[in-house]
């Protein structure tokens, strides 16, 4: 499976379990870090915790392996590493004081999702 249509994957069980604000990017231009990343919020701390697990259960049903995660156990913010795959996890609080989306968006590479959110929240 391409890495793309994974993280749409991805982005698809997060929204299922709820979580909110998602965005994926294309980073692979900007940087070596990684390929994609995608990023999501949750409203509790429990709930951000509990997506980070639905997030790993689905990548390692899909072969991959996590490499290395920070912060899920708190739940305010979890950083998956997958490689070529950065999942960011946030509780809504954090994810507005860090905003990632503007160290990363550049207008050109917002991956289109295939669900609606512009009734979230």
């Amino acid at each position: 499976m391409q890495d793309q249509e994974l993280v749409t994957r991805l982005a698809q069980v997060l929204y299922n379990r709820k979580a909110f604000d998602i965005v994926a990017l294309k980073v692979s231009h900007l940087t070596v870090l990684c390929d994609y990343m995608l990023i999501a919020s949750g409203r509790t701390a429990a709930q951000v915790a509990a997506l980070a697990d639905a997030a790993d259960e689905m990548m390692a049903a899909s072969g991959v392996a996590l490499r290395r995660s920070e912060g899920a156990q708190e739940g305010r913010w979890a950083v998956l590493d997958y490689g070529h795959i950065l999942v960011h996890l946030f509780h809504r609080d954090e994810r507005t004081y860090y905003g990632l989306e503007r160290l990363w968006k550049d207008g050109t590479n917002e991956l289109d999702l295939p669900f609606d959110q512009s009734a979230e929240e």
